[in-house]
């Protein structure tokens, strides 16, 4: 606590003289190394900018640097804990669907990993949704190419989940999921959604398996944005459909799974320019560098390495994920894993956000369902910073 006051103290006098500090004082105020630094720049959390003096070196921003010092500093004060109640790493809301810890991922208590090698998306499904055997991903007549159309068409008639049993909700999500992949371009028919999505997209017979284990890894974690989405809406009694549809409007930002979209940009601009150039820019703008790093697994998203088993990755990709290393001490997250697996298997370029989109589609559809059993509606309360209210 006397550390923390210290540099708060200094801190202080520091923001007083100017806004930006350069890398070794920023260093001395967090008491942390180089990398911990780039991962906080990467992630968004401090902002740098080239030194106007010297374009070789990096000056951060004080005002970010104090907001970390004093969110170390503050205790755990009632306040505060309420106030960090929905942050990462401290969950609110009791699940049993998934949970990562020591770095590893599981699904219902079995390794996440082991699955995806071993089992189909409809016996994870049972095992998520708590039915009694695989289920069927059946679907109805969509257009291809656009996911949100589909699910609002589905949840315009949609019945609410309110008061429906446990397998009139797991034949909805059957339903929901197979639609969804009909709308990314699987084919139809009554195979194995993998074979039907290979088929759709013309690699059958040469990405099966791949597209398997992909839409097994991604098909939960834990209590992520969109997940939240989906429960908030599942414990309104809302369908599936609006739950899932909920889930893909928060899964559609960039920070979420727009990271692998946002990924491309930084690998055309790597193309472009060199590594080394590229990561430079993103990182000096305090941009989040997409498809690196993970709070949750600092040693190694398990599923990376799971996604790239048997897959030849680009020189260009090889480069990057090195030099991002070099750089920052981030290593390749799920998101630089689908990327590399549809280049490397020649599926289409927005496959990796499809394999994302359908298969955490399985994992929503479980978290709904469990919202709706629980019988408990989530509403937060706000903690009002405006202006005092005047009673008159």
């Amino acid at each position: 606590m006397f550390r923390a006051w210290v540099h708060q103290s200094i801190l202080i006098h520091i923001i007083n003289m100017k806004n930006w500090i350069d890398r070794e004082t920023a260093l001395a105020l967090l008491g942390i190394k180089a990398q911990t630094l780039y991962a906080y720049v990467s992630r968004g959390r401090i902002r740098m900018r080239p030194d106007p003096a010297d374009a070789r070196r990096s000056l951060y921003h004080a005002g970010d640097i104090d907001a970390l010092v004093t969110q170390r500093s503050r205790g755990r004060r009632p306040a505060a804990i309420a106030a960090s109640a929905l942050a990462l790493g401290e969950p609110a809301i009791a699940t049993s669907v998934s949970t990562s810890t020591r770095g590893m991922l599981f699904y219902k208590g079995h390794s996440v990993p082991h699955l995806a090698r071993t089992a189909s998306l409809e016996h994870v499904a049972a095992l998520l949704w708590d039915a009694a055997g695989p289920v069927d991903f059946v679907s109805r007549p969509v257009q291809q190419g656009s996911a949100f159309t589909a699910l609002a068409n589905l949840a315009i008639t949609a019945q609410p989940s309110l008061g429906r049993g446990s397998a009139t909700l797991a034949e909805d999500a059957g339903m929901i999921v197979g639609t969804l992949a009909s709308a990314c371009g699987a084919s139809p028919g009554k195979a194995a959604l993998h074979r039907r999505l290979a088929e759709g997209w013309g690699c059958a017979g040469t990405a099966d398996a791949k597209i398997r284990e992909a839409l097994i890894l991604m098909a939960d974690h834990d209590m992520t944005a969109s997940t939240f989405a989906v429960r908030v809406a599942a414990s309104t009694g809302a369908s599936l459909a609006a739950c899932v549809l909920a889930g893909l409007c928060a899964l559609s930002g960039p920070r979420h799974g727009g990271a692998s979209a946002a990924l491309g940009t930084l690998i055309e601009d790597a193309a472009r320019e060199g590594c080394t150039a590229a990561l430079d820019r993103w990182l000096n703008r305090g941009i989040e560098l997409p498809g690196f790093g993970h709070p949750l697994y600092p040693d190694g998203d398990p599923r990376t390495a799971v996604l790239l088993e048997g897959v030849t990755l680009t020189d260009l990709m090889n480069d990057l994920a090195r030099t991002v290393h070099e750089k920052t001490g981030l290593l390749p997250n799920c998101d630089f894993g689908l990327t590399g697996l549809a280049s490397g298997l020649g599926l289409p370029v927005d496959a990796p956000f499809m394999l994302f989109l359908i298969g955490r589609s399985v994992g929503w559809c479980a978290h709904a369902m469990e919202q709706v059993r629980s019988g408990h509606l989530i509403r937060p309360r706000g903690r009002y910073e405006g202006v005092a209210p005047v009673f008159e």
